[in-house]
């Protein structure tokens, strides 16, 4: 019999595991450790991977804890020294083996150097949070079957580093490289549920001290902090955003849903996406994408229903400003008690020197912190400090909640996953399924604060930081400014799923990380509370021009899954349409052709004139004229946007206003010249095709890349880094990432495309190192393989049955 009538079989047979002989290099990882941790997983756990094209593994399993050994081996052949990295942080290690002082990736938390990482880390870690949640029943805990995935994946991870040499440079031979175990595992996903949170604040958590004799920082006024706070909480998106669209069968062209997903993350390091499919037959088989680190999918589609998720507004935070009593700075007041501060006495080892000993401070409500960024400092003082509170600190319920997706059979389920587990801390939810239906939900683990509480309990400083941002600075002295709960809520202090902005079963649901207001233009969102995000309020150039988009495509109707791929590389710039022939025809009007650059500087700017009116509007990587349109566009930045436009926002006309260039702005001239400088001194021609200078390299081979930054309001979004003396953008740092349209037809098999634009593995040994970036710079898709005779058919076809050793 051959092996792809035997692997027919199997979706028969349930998929029973079975053994195919695997070249697996004998060696061991290098530096395994020793003591407690050498063999911290047992129990003899193994899985079924088929590997089909572009290195995407088909993990086929019997239960949960199986299904996640499947995984983390399989990550650990793609990505060892990425997710040894992030281990290492979750343990507080980093300082042991890379010194105190470097920084880490960002990738799970905003902490500058190591030791401010390390400090907080091994403060949860000695403190048991992560067990404590670990064993809270469910679903306030995670269940049996998430923990069960942790188990597995630990295993799988250590088998992979027993059984392998590690060939990728960044570890290669590295002491640093060990076995894990569960708490690792379910560390790590701590440490995302409170990246906006707690992770934002830990270089305010582990610096914040008593005060002193000496004069405390100084502090801010209410309206800098105001400003201040804008910035914090728009900084989450600069690296990590998004589109989805979910169309309803009204819009397609047999009535079913289609969904096309987007997320803009990190193309380097721990927030990367994985590729995978996870099946234990009978009970679960989903395809799609995981962060690293994570044993679910989180975002992906099965046989009826595609989900997706977009970096959302809601602010995961607040603050409690505390009233100290006056003899001890340590002691704070709520309703004139005394309660004191609990100590966290917290030793990290440091490479080449002493441990460091520093103590955090912790409150009802949360850690003392005494800054949040570099703009908002927090001053502990000997009447005043600031408490943050994180509700997800409590939260670590997103497996479950990914599990709910996996099995789910509609977006009603993916609504009841949502409401069941509560586990999402910082994303919109977007979905469609088979029947036609689609679904958005802002269904995210936020403080409960309402507008009501924020008006009766803000300090000054809160009532410039709520409205401007979001971000509640409440009365802390006080019992009644406690948050509260819902009755639905699944733990005290957030609100519950009731509360949440959700809209259903209209013909387009759309979100680029704006507030849910606009989710459907025609039926805009109102009623939810600020801390969810704001109503009435300008919208991004990127959510103006994707609903311009989406709103087109539902109005044309007869939608397939290729109308989704098309919009996907459509690659239109609205900030171009909205400003390039203003430009072009004041640029060609400019006496003698000559604009000021910074500085006084006179510049010829006539040949730029030509090459914007001849742009296409477009940042194909043929595109001639984007990359001095992008370069102008983004000098702009520095001009007000009150003065940039001529037509200011009306709330009546959110997506086309505010427009109309507004020319005479001073800083529009300087911004050309300075533009039109910059290229000339780089040796790039104004009409340069933008793929010659907007490329990454693999591999020694450049590979051009379309798309376009925030600013210009790109739906293929691509955040590019300007290297003008190596040739312009010479490295991508985050943009579209994985990639997924999903529609259905008649048949079993979903219609899907995807695309991991920055390939699966980090290992520039790896065959997958580059190949599916290959695909995203030709604007080429994978059709996925989701069905037994798909995956059997499969050119590339590979089986290994992987396991521990005994």
């Amino acid at each position: 019999m051959t092996l792809r009538n035997r692997l027919r079989l199997l979706g028969v047979a349930g998929l029973a595991l079975f053994t195919v002989s695997a070249s697996l290099p004998p060696a061991a990882a290098s530096g395994a450790g020793a003591g407690p941790e050498r063999h911290p997983s047992g129990g003899g756990l193994s899985a079924v991977i088929r590997y089909t094209e572009y290195g995407i593994p088909h993990i086929v399993a019997k239960d949960y804890a199986q299904l996640g050994f499947g995984t983390g081996w399989a990550q650990a052949a793609d990505q060892v020294c990425t997710l040894a990295d992030g281990f290492l942080t979750v343990r507080g290690e980093r300082s042991r083996f890379f010194g105190p002082d470097a920084a880490p990736d960002f990738s799970l938390s905003s902490a500058a150097t190591n030791l401010s990482s390390d400090l907080y880390f091994r403060g949860v870690r000695d403190s048991g949070t992560v067990e404590k949640l670990l064993k809270a029943p469910a679903p306030a805990g995670p269940s049996r079957d998430a923990k069960e995935t942790m188990r597995g994946f630990a295993a799988g991870y250590n088998a992979w580093i027993e059984q392998n040499r590690i060939t990728d440079p960044a570890c290669r031979g590295a002491s640093w490289v060990r076995p894990v175990t569960a708490l690792d595992v379910a560390a790590r996903g701590y440490a995302l549920a409170v990246l906006g949170g707690q992770g934002r604040g830990i270089d305010g958590i582990t610096a914040a001290r008593p005060p002193t004799a000496a004069p405390p920082a100084a502090g801010v006024t209410p309206e800098e902090a105001a400003t201040a706070a804008q910035r914090l909480l728009s900084a989450q998106n600069a690296d990590m955003g998004s589109n989805a669209v979910a169309f309803d069968g009204s819009t397609t062209v047999n009535g079913r849903g289609l969904l096309l997903g987007n997320p803009h993350y990190p193309w380097q390091g721990g927030r990367r996406f994985w590729q995978s499919q996870q099946t234990i037959p009978g009970e679960l088989n989903v395809s799609g994408a995981s962060l690293l680190g994570a044993t679910t999918i989180s975002i992906g589609h099965n046989a009826d229903v595609a989900w997706s998720h977009t970096v959302a507004t809601g602010v995961t935070l607040n603050l409690h400003q505390l009233t100290l009593d006056p003899a001890d700075p340590t002691v704070y007041l709520v309703d004139g008690e005394r309660e004191r501060m609990t100590k966290r006495t917290v030793s990290v080892p440091v490479k080449g020197a002493a441990p460091v000993t520093r103590t955090q401070w912790w409150t009802r409500y949360g850690p003392v912190v005494d800054a949040m960024g570099s703009a908002l400092p927090l001053p502990w003082t000997a009447s005043t400090a600031y408490a943050l509170n994180d509700p997800n600190a409590t939260n670590l319920r997103m497996a479950d909640t990914g599990l709910g997706f996996s099995r789910a059979r509609s977006t009603a389920d993916v609504e009841r996953s949502l409401h069941r587990n509560q586990g999402m801390p910082w994303v919109n939810t977007i979905a469609a399924d088979r029947a036609g239906h689609s679904f958005f939900a802002q269904s995210q683990v936020l403080p409960r604060i309402t507008d009501e509480l924020a008006e009766r309990c803000s300090t000054p400083l809160g009532r410039a930081t709520y409205p401007a941002s979001g971000l509640a600075v409440l009365d802390g002295s006080r019992a009644d400014c406690a948050l509260g709960s819902d009755p639905d809520a699944v733990q005290p202090g957030i609100f519950g799923p009731s509360r949440m902005p959700t809209l259903k079963n209209r013909p387009y649901v759309e979100n680029s990380n704006d507030s849910a207001w606009l989710t459907n233009a025609e039926q805009p969102l109102t009623g939810y509370e600020r801390i969810f995000g704001t109503v009435a309020t300008p919208r991004s150039m990127r959510t103006r021009g994707a609903i311009e988009d989406v709103a087109a495509m539902a109005d044309k109707g007869r939608l397939r899954v290729a109308d989704l791929q098309r919009q996907q590389f459509a690659n239109r710039a609205p900030a171009g349409d909205l400003a390039a022939s203003e430009t072009a025809k004041w640029c060609a009007a400019l006496p003698g052709g000559t604009a000021v650059g910074t500085g006084g500087t006179p510049v010829d700017v006539s040949a730029a004139c030509r090459v914007l009116r001849r742009w296409d509007r477009s940042v194909d990587s043929d595109s001639r004229g984007a990359l001095l349109f992008d370069r102008f566009w983004r000098k702009t930045s520095a001009v007000p946007a009150a003065e940039l436009w001529r037509t200011p926002f009306d709330p009546a006309d959110p997506v086309r206003t505010p427009r109309g260039l507004n020319t005479a702005a001073p800083g529009v001239g300087t911004a050309l010249a300075d533009a039109v400088a910059e290229l000339r001194a780089a040796g790039i021609a104004l009409d340069a095709p933008l793929g010659k200078h907007q490329f990454v390299v693999r591999n020694g081979k450049r590979l051009p890349i379309g798309g376009g930054t925030e600013s210009l309001g790109i739906w293929n979004k691509t955040e590019p880094v300007w290297n003008a003396a190596a040739g312009g953008y010479t490295e991508v740092s985050s943009g579209s990432s994985y990639i997924q349209a999903v529609g259905w037809d008649d048949s079993r098999c979903p219609v899907a495309r995807t695309l991991l634009t920055y390939s699966q593995s980090e290992n520039p040994k790896s065959p997958h190192y580059s190949d599916q970036t290959r695909l995203y710079a030709g604007e080429r898709w994978v059709t996925s393989r989701f069905c037994e005779k798909d995956i059997a058919r499969s050119p590339a076809l590979r089986v290994v049955r992987v396991h521990e050793r005994r």
